[in-house]
């Protein structure tokens, strides 16, 4: 039954429909409502999609699991590297594959760190991937996206997600091409997907590896 799960209720005026989210990273349950909905209408969407919803919490699960599985290490493009806490420190410093991090709870300096690295490893791959396709951007920025990986703009500008640098190399490399692509092609069109094929060859094995452990790449 609806209440023996627990969710919480958002209104947006932006929303045409009543849906349903889960937040892979923490497992929360969120019931979007439109300002007409009624409160019992969220219940009756959570029992409707309930089955849904347990798939989705199990995955959850299941990339926490993955994630505590780690012990005192993080991923970075495929390499593990090794936390070190140090007393003092208040920014992480990479030796080898050693992350100097600050002594306790390091999370708020790991995600300092890797969108500092993410700008480092994003920009020449962006170029080299514009200059390909012949065309130009107007902006990149780095953000914490909950559900998109990268995004691309009428006007030219390009996000990406930081924790991309939780992936593989291969992964990283397919969301700069995907990206770089809509600055030709702005759908999913055929004639998307076949440049980007053109380009990439191969790109459906990263994209499969996104899908299916995307939830995983937290800290």
């Amino acid at each position: 039954m609806a209440s023996e799960l627990a969710y919480s209720i958002r209104r947006s005026s932006r929303a045409r429909r009543v849906g349903v989210r889960v937040d892979p990273r923490d497992g929360a349950v969120e019931v979007v409502l439109p300002t007409w909905a009624r409160v019992r209408d969220a219940e009756a969407a959570v029992v409707e999609l309930r089955p849904w919803i347990d798939r989705r919490l199990a995955e959850a699960a299941a990339a926490r699991a993955h994630v505590e599985a780690r012990g005192s290490t993080v991923p970075y493009l495929g390499t593990a590297l090794e936390l070190v806490p140090e007393h003092g420190r208040t920014r992480v410093h990479r030796r080898g594959d050693v992350l100097l991090v600050p002594a306790g709870d390091a999370r708020a300096a790991l995600e300092r760190w890797y969108r500092r690295q993410a700008r480092a490893e994003l920009v020449p791959r962006v170029d080299a991937a514009t200059a390909a396709l012949g065309v130009s951007y107007t902006s990149l920025t780095v953000r914490d996206q909950r559900t998109r990986w990268g995004s691309c703009t009428s006007k030219g500008g390009l996000s990406f997600n930081w924790r991309l640098l939780l992936a593989p190399e291969a992964v990283l490399d397919y969301v700069v091409w995907h990206e770089a692509c809509h600055l030709v092609v702005l759908d999913h069109s055929t004639r998307f997907w076949s440049l980007l094929g053109s380009h990439l060859p191969g790109y459906a094995e990263p994209q499969r590896w996104l899908r299916r452990h995307g939830a995983t790449l937290v800290l």
